[in-house]
């Protein structure tokens, strides 16, 4: 596929602060200094796992080939949840890179660790869940895209091993297949040292986590996260996989053309930067845009079945609890929109798959609504330590072995508007099993109410049905609620950083008009 037509040639300097694209130049940063952490209270009777975790970037709840996707074939992935469990319903509480990442991390939402946005530093202090293995005798290793924090690569509180790279990375180490095509050779951060990047980058981080797996002694717990790039846009396959899904047909989803009781925003965002009309600006082939997605997906199953193989090999497999997770979904017109940020299932829902044979039955399923929030807890307590108070997620470990515990019946999502793509607004939501309640904040709109039950693919807001205005001031009661538990009644704000990609197309979708509702004679 040809870039899209504003991607040719060099990126503008605003460009590659919005998009977090690796840059180089200035000296690698030295390690943060680690604030102390206490020791964690251990579980009386856990037996210690080692740990893998492995995110990926975008991945889309569905785009996996055990649950019917067209043409994607995804066998790696597919035998997690065949010999594993397969978590149904997760979600991210804020479908963007840092602020996922740092809720990972820390088992906070975003309102608590205040990584609200891709460009702002790290608040000092903030305490990240590998501190509290190491303390408890683990050796860990970060290995990937860090991506919080603005564009630094320099190794992180928490990690005995780091490698990684400045902002988003590459691919290929010259950008081929992008806008950044002939860049300046892209370098990753090894321990402090600037090494060069040698080839794709999937297969090249996956092989520094099989490398730094073989060098750890039999006896010594460890903690592995994999962090890759894919698959993050501009989506470069392997040259293995390229062409592999040419030509495949891509159904167009049935609200790119319907979506009864848009609101205002989400019918503007069409024709934006985020929208099918001017997809970053240009002419975008969306279904083109899927394959090869799709194609570059093919390398991180790979890396997957490569790590599995490993402990395989060192006879650690049926003790490690192994964690795959998408850090947010990906739009592919689904609403007339691309990307993420917003509230909708494509967007916030996610594929979560854990597998560890001396603790989870094979083919397990679990239907109650868990989210990036609850990573945290969740490792700590499979490496035998009480996790620590004040944390905003739970350990999910009872759920995964099949018992019945009492569980939330709604998941806060927030997401905080952003100048620099000012076409999705400041957005709070309440996930529950049946509703999704979604709340506009800070424009003339209107919220949005959707049966997930009867309308799984959120093409009718029910705001103004009659029938379901208790649901509608229930959910609205216990939205509040919790952004009041949580210390979550403020708005975030920093100083603008870059440009605004704020352009429409001139023949493209009209400005919406206000919903008849609304009207009065």
């Amino acid at each position: 596929m040809q870039s899209p037509r504003f991607l040719r040639g060099p990126l503008p300097r605003w460009l590659i602060g919005l998009l977090g694209v690796a840059t180089l130049g200035g000296p690698i940063q030295a390690a943060q200094t680690a604030p102390e952490v206490p020791a964690l209270e251990r579980v009386p009777g856990a037996k210690p796992r080692n740990l893998v975790f492995i995110l990926a970037d975008d991945h889309r709840y569905d785009a996996l080939g055990f649950l019917g996707h067209p043409f994607l074939e995804t066998p790696q992935l597919d035998s997690l949840a065949r010999n594993g469990v397969l978590l149904r319903n997760a979600f991210v509480t804020t479908a963007l890179c840092s602020p996922s990442r740092a809720s990972i991390l820390t088992g906070l939402y975003a309102h608590r660790h205040r990584v609200v946005d891709n460009n702002n530093p790290i608040p000092p202090g903030l305490t990240f869940f590998p501190q509290y293995l190491q303390r408890a005798g683990y050796r860990t290793a970060f290995i990937g895209k860090w991506h919080m924090g603005g564009e630094t690569d320099a190794p992180q509180r928490g990690f005995h091993h780091w490698v990684s790279f400045r902002g988003q990375g590459e691919y290929w180490p010259d950008g081929r297949g992008t806008a950044n095509s002939n860049c300046p050779p892209m370098r990753l951060n090894v321990d402090g040292r600037s090494v060069p990047q040698r080839g794709y980058l999937t297969d090249e981080l996956t092989d520094y986590a099989l490398d730094w797996l073989r060098s750890l002694p039999a006896d010594q717990p460890f903690f592995l996260y994999l962090s890759h790039k894919a698959v993050h846009a501009e989506f470069v396959p392997a040259e293995r996989h390229r062409g592999r899904y040419a030509g495949k047909p891509v159904p167009v989803p049935p609200t790119q053309t319907r979506h009864d009781g848009a609101p205002m925003w989400v019918q503007n965002q069409r024709n934006s930067w985020h929208g099918v009309d001017f997809a970053y600006h240009s002419r975008l082939d969306v279904a083109e845009y899927h394959r090869r997605y799709c194609e570059t997906l093919l390398a991180l199953d790979d890396s997957v079945g490569r790590v599995l193989d490993m402990l395989r090999e060192r006879g650690w497999l049926d003790s490690t609890v192994v964690v795959y997770q998408g850090d947010n979904g990906f739009a592919f017109g689904e609403h007339g929109l691309i990307d993420k940020r917003s509230a909708y299932e494509e967007s916030m829902r996610v594929p979560m798959l854990v597998q560890c044979p001396d603790l989870f039955r094979s083919g397990t399923v679990v239907t109650q609504v868990v989210a990036n929030i609850d990573v945290a807890p969740t490792l700590l307590e499979a490496a035998g330590l009480k996790p620590p108070n004040g944390l905003d997620g739970r350990s999910f470990l009872p759920l995964a072995r099949g018992e019945t515990i009492p569980w939330r019946t709604g998941l806060l999502y927030e997401y905080y508007w952003e100048r620099n793509f000012p076409h999705t607004p400041t957005l709070h939501a309440l996930r529950g099993d049946r509703y999704k309640y979604i709340h506009v904040h800070g424009l003339w709109d209107i919220d949005e109410l959707y049966d997930l039950q009867s309308d799984p693919a959120e093409a009718r807001n029910l705001i103004f049905s009659p029938e379901h205005q208790p649901v509608v001031r229930e959910m609205n009661h216990r939205l509040f609620e919790v952004l009041a538990e949580t210390e979550g009644l403020y708005l975030p704000l920093y100083p603008d950083r870059g440009n605004s990609a704020n352009l429409r197309r001139a023949d493209g979708s009209p400005p919406a008009t206000f919903p008849q509702e609304l009207m009065r004679p």
